[in-house]
């Protein structure tokens, strides 16, 4: 079982990027799906879930920003990130999540600077 994450990189502040999760070896369908970040000397915060059902739920920073999306067909979650702004910056983690069991991707990093 396996999450592998794509898609982070140097944004400006006020731009757009998207991540994608691939997840492997797994009924896909049945996970509630996460994004994650974790900006340096900080905790790591949910930023936005998909429940298997594709139920939604954002953090109050990532409303209106942020969509999270599922494609079951493709075993992928995805996160579209707007109006980037540099409180942004942080590494983004892909999190999986069934009947108790959960892990984790690598993470990509996420850079929001002028």
């Amino acid at each position: 079982v396996q999450l592998v994450e794509s898609g982070g990189g140097l944004v400006q502040p006020g731009g757009s990027l998207s991540l994608s999760c691939a997840a492997s070896n797994m009924i896909f369908s049945l996970y509630k799906m996460a994004w994650y970040r974790q900006a340096p000397g900080k905790p790591r915060e949910l930023v936005a879930l998909i429940t298997a059902d594709s139920n939604t739920n954002y953090t109050d920073s990532a409303k209106g920003r942020f969509t999270i999306s599922r494609d079951n067909a493709k075993n992928t979650v995805n996160l579209q990130m707007n109006s980037l702004k540099p409180e942004d910056t942080a590494v983004y983690y892909c999190y999986a999540e069934k009947f108790g069991y959960f892990l984790w991707g690598q993470g990509t990093q996420v850079t929001v600077s002028s």
